[in-house]
């Protein structure tokens, strides 16, 4: 791997390389550097704030129109008169800035879109406007959130100033149970590490484990590396990533990967077979239990769906319990993406899912964020797939707990949190 000037970039960690790439000289962890982006996103939530920096700015151009991500997916569609004349600003900024690549509500969550249209690529630098676009670690990119005044400062130049984050390294061995996901995996090393065991690091991900979940089970897992406090989750690129991005890459891309001598501030090892299924439980991403020690709590309603779990596995998960049964409480289900909504038409998925009572909203966020389309009341409690459970998140005076699909369908059924494999 050459730098511009003809030079071996410093080997090290994933990260490392990749911020040597971006600023064209090597680096190390905790060097500040000033990096060169390769795709920049804002959803409708945060793009209003960061156009709004750009223009205060006195910039008339964005710096290139072909590597800025413009999804809308928060507030789809638009819930109040508000939020519509919001969204109108941000499409006239398309139109005026020719920028090509913007995706209007329908189309998906930002985290499942940029996937699927293969800008999320390996040794890549993508900065969102969303504290979850370390989702896109999930194929061996540099993904992180910023503010919407960053994001501005992108839109202006192209560059942002960033300080090379240590590497904590993450081996998880063996196989997972049956009943154990990728949201169970998830919520066990968030449990273990705390919301701020790792902030401001990178964490990269190995071992058997890892490499036996699909590409939507790493994403699951990069998408909460944030409630670990990381600036990013990273799964090295391999035939899985490969596979996905066949057809789909939006440009050229090297895979990089970490050196045997790399240096990682810390190791931590797990043995796959320790883990049972998973919860979250109110207020805090980190207060995880197996699902047994907290299974019998009442729930009012339930949600799949969300950048963490809404994709074609987790809705088919859920429908292989509720298949043929009855939801005893109501139940949310939203796709990531339309293309996510179709395969679940195509295939059978939506049919079982609404027989079994589940209701379908538009592709995007959702009740997640707490904006609209499934806020619980006062004194309710709700068991989601999404990645947070903060107080207040889903409706002021609400409880949310947290759980893969398979533990939120199965608890849907029974009206309490239920451990899963009882309908196996």
């Amino acid at each position: 791997m050459k730098n511009r000037f003809g030079g071996q970039f410093m080997q090290g960690t994933i990260s490392e390389k990749i911020f040597s790439r971006t600023s064209g000289k090597n680096v190390s962890a905790n060097d500040f550097v000033s990096a060169n982006i390769d795709y920049a996103m804002a959803h409708d939530g945060t793009s209003v704030l960061a156009l709004h920096s750009f223009r205060e700015m006195g910039i008339s151009k964005v710096w290139d129109p072909e590597k800025i991500i413009l999804p809308f997916d928060h507030l789809v569609p638009a819930a109040t008169e508000a939020a519509a004349a919001l969204q109108k600003n941000t499409r006239e900024f398309v139109r005026e800035q020719g920028i090509s690549h913007f995706y209007e509500g329908g189309e998906g969550i930002c985290h499942q879109v940029l996937p699927e249209k293969g800008f999320a690529l390996p040794g890549k630098l993508i900065i969102g406007a969303d504290s979850h676009s370390c989702t896109y670690g999930a194929f061996g990119a540099f993904g992180t959130g910023v503010g919407a005044t960053d994001m501005a400062e992108i839109f202006a130049s192209g560059k942002l100033w960033f300080k090379v984050p240590e590497t904590i390294k993450m081996t998880v061995d063996g196989t997972l149970k049956k009943g154990v996901y990728a949201k169970d995996l998830t919520l066990y090393l968030v449990g273990k590490t705390g919301i701020s065991g790792a902030t401001y690091k990178a964490v990269e991900f190995y071992g058997s484990a890892i490499a036996d979940l699909s590409v939507a089970g790493r994403m699951t897992l990069c998408n909460m590396a944030i409630e670990m406090g990381a600036k990013s989750g990273i799964v090295p690129p391999d035939d899985k990533t490969f596979a996905f991005l066949k057809g789909r890459a939006a440009a050229d891309y090297t895979p990089v990967y970490s050196d045997p001598d790399a240096v990682f501030c810390r190791e931590k090892y797990y043995d796959a077979a320790d883990i049972e299924p998973q919860v979250a439980c109110p207020h805090e991403v980190d207060n995880v239990e197996p699902v047994l020690k907290v299974a019998g709590t009442p729930i009012d309603q339930a949600f799949i769906g969300t950048c963490t779990n809404g994709r074609l596995e987790d809705l088919a998960t859920a429908a292989e319990i509720l298949k043929g049964k009855t939801v005893k409480v109501r139940t949310i289900a939203t796709p990531a993406s339309r293309s996510v909504l179709l395969e679940a038409v195509s295939s059978g998925i939506f049919e079982t899912l609404v027989k079994a009572g589940v209701s379908f909203i538009t592709p995007g966020c959702g009740p997640c964020l707490g904006a609209h389309q499934g806020i619980i009341a006062e004194g309710e409690t709700c068991l989601s797939t999404a990645n947070r459970n903060f107080r207040g998140r889903m409706g002021k005076g609400g409880n949310v707990f947290l759980g893969s699909p398979a533990t939120v369908a199965a608890s849907a059924l029974t009206g309490e949190i239920t451990d899963p494999r009882e309908f196996l």
